[in-house]
């Protein structure tokens, strides 16, 4: 395989929309882990954000969908859970993305021991460091919902892991 084929293959998966948060391509977030093709056989390796997470039927789907639009008909779509998905995999451009669409992007790193702390959130709309979490869980599960005390705006932090 060529460099070229391999960068059209890598760039159509590559566009794959997460259904979650449609702003954001499956390589914003960081789950394309490798596109592959050996003999007009496509594989494609995904690491879902949670080992449960509903959105991963659909995404395989949609890659099966946009690699056939692409020429390739001959494809396998791989999940992989090790190494675990981590937030530290999104890109510079899926977490100005996210905050553009409202979505608080993760901070920090991972926690490394079992000592949780509270970090400040800043609020996507307006900045303001005045948050608080309202809930563990959001509009999905790798989302935290949050207020903002000084625009009074509810919104979803994107939760670091």
């Amino acid at each position: 395989m060529t460099t070229t084929e391999q960068e059209h293959l890598w760039q159509s998966a590559a566009g794959v929309r997460d259904p979650e948060v449609p702003v954001l391509t499956i390589e914003d977030l960081g789950v394309l882990r490798d596109v592959d093709c050996d003999g007009g056989r496509v594989t494609v390796t995904i690491t879902p954000t949670y080992s449960g997470c509903p959105a991963m039927e659909t995404i395989r789907d949609d890659l099966t969908l946009a690699l056939a639009a692409a020429g390739y008909d001959d494809v396998d779509i791989r999940t992989t859970l090790t190494p675990a998905w981590t937030t530290e995999w999104m890109s510079e451009e899926g977490r100005r993305k996210l905050a553009e669409y409202g979505i608080a992007p993760p901070t920090g790193t991972r926690p490394a021991g079992p000592i949780r702390i509270a970090l400040s959130v800043p609020c996507p709309r307006c900045g303001s460091l005045a948050t608080r979490e309202v809930s563990r869980f959001g509009s999905t599960s790798c989302k935290a919902l949050y207020e903002c005390s000084a625009c009074l705006e509810p919104f979803d932090y994107f939760k670091v892991h």
